[in-house]
């Protein structure tokens, strides 16, 4: 993996977080990141003074790039976070310059330059845009940057109806940036998703950066048909979402206690008001942490662990976050606790899992997933 970036003059050292990924070829920058940093920095010589605002940066290289110059980084992804502290401490960056906020809480008022790394889901998109109307003023330069395959005639309508015009670069390493000049109209936020899931007849709620925001993904329906019985357990809901999984299973077992773990801080407050959408529901049943998969958990402190892992991070199509989420399972189950996850057949995770707790068994299958279980034995 290339950790050496070089870019308009500028010599860090730039990791993808977590460090302990086997897949070494991915690195924690791209040619959109290049972009806007190229472009941000002219910006900054004519602006010296400038107030900055950087929106979606995945692992802290448009903070570092941006040096000792003070700036505001805003996101959804609680590794995303660490990843920029980590960046920025190993390229002797002062931490008091550069402060990490989640996307849900209060921007600051009237940013002159804003760089945005576009996201992969349009529905975040136009929440960051949405906000941005609510904070910037007339003259705030908004530069954008993403892959050139992606930024199709859709994506710039989303930036003419919720900012106003825009222009996009040519081609640079199959990426470009956009620039768009904000039309003075303060857009509302888009209300969350609200939908019943017919699987369980929960109400569910999506806030826009969650996965899956208007109908269960495929693996959730099916895992949801074989939940554990827990038998007053605490169990851990890993990678949540917006807490379907979790929330079943407190409305078959009324005495179970959960733990709703995301890295996502809009997947924990969908969690949280899907737990309020359903009063039925015992609200003192449930706590709520965004975690980089369960790093913050004691150990052997769970019954049972349900999951629903993703395979890509970011753009990335990658299994580690499953590894990482299996392997902080092992530690946190007490002995005899148990792991149950679903999984696409292609993926090797029973491979993995029998490697890694001693065994593993298949428990359901249909032709595109199965869900497997695993034991803590020690």
């Amino acid at each position: 993996m290339t950790i050496n970036f070089s870019c308009a003059g500028i010599e860090l050292q730039l990791q993808r977080w977590p460090l302990e990924q086997k897949n070494r070829s991915l690195q924690a920058w791209d040619a959109a990141d290049e972009l806007l940093i190229e472009q941000g920095l002219s910006v900054l010589q004519q602006k010296t003074n400038s107030s900055v605002l950087v929106l979606n940066d995945a692992f802290g290289a448009l903070s570092c790039a941006l040096g000792e110059r003070s700036h505001i980084s805003i996101g959804d992804s609680y590794i995303s976070e660490q990843a920029m502290a980590y960046n920025r401490a190993q390229n002797q960056l002062s931490a008091q310059v550069a402060r990490w906020q989640d996307s849900m809480l209060t921007w600051p008022d009237k940013p002159d330059l804003v760089l945005l790394k576009i996201p992969q889901q349009h529905s975040y998109l136009r929440f960051l845009l949405q906000k941005l109307s609510q904070v910037i003023h007339p003259q705030t330069v908004i530069l954008a940057a993403g892959k050139a395959k992606d930024l199709h005639q859709n994506l710039l309508d989303i930036f003419r109806q919720e900012l106003g015009p825009v222009e996009a670069s040519l081609q640079h390493k199959k990426c470009r940036y956009l620039r768009c000049q904000w039309q003075g109209q303060v857009r509302e936020l888009s209300a969350p998703s609200q939908w019943q899931a017919a699987e369980s007849q929960l109400n569910l709620i999506n806030y826009a950066a969650v996965f899956s925001r208007e109908q269960l993904d495929i693996g959730a329906r099916f895992l949801l048909e074989h939940l554990p019985v827990t038998e007053n357990a605490l169990v851990a809901d890993l990678g949540c979402g917006n807490g379907v999984l979790g929330l079943e299973l407190m409305r078959q077992q009324p005495h179970a206690q959960l733990v709703f773990f995301d890295d996502s801080y809009q997947a924990i407050a969908s969690a949280k008001a899907s737990l309020a959408a359903n009063p039925e529901l015992v609200a003192s049943q449930a706590e709520f942490r965004v975690d980089d998969c369960m790093s913050q958990q004691p150990d052997k402190s769970l019954d049972w662990v349900i999951c629903n892992p993703p395979f890509h991070q970011q753009q990335a199509v990658t299994e580690h976050i499953a590894l990482q989420m299996f392997k902080d399972a092992k530690r946190c189950l007490k002995s005899g606790g148990r792991l149950r996850v679903v999984a696409n057949r292609h993926l090797p995770y029973y491979v993995h899992l029998k490697q890694s707790f001693g065994h593993c068994r298949i428990v359901a299958g249909n032709p595109k997933f199965v869900i497997l279980e695993a034991i803590k034995r020690n």
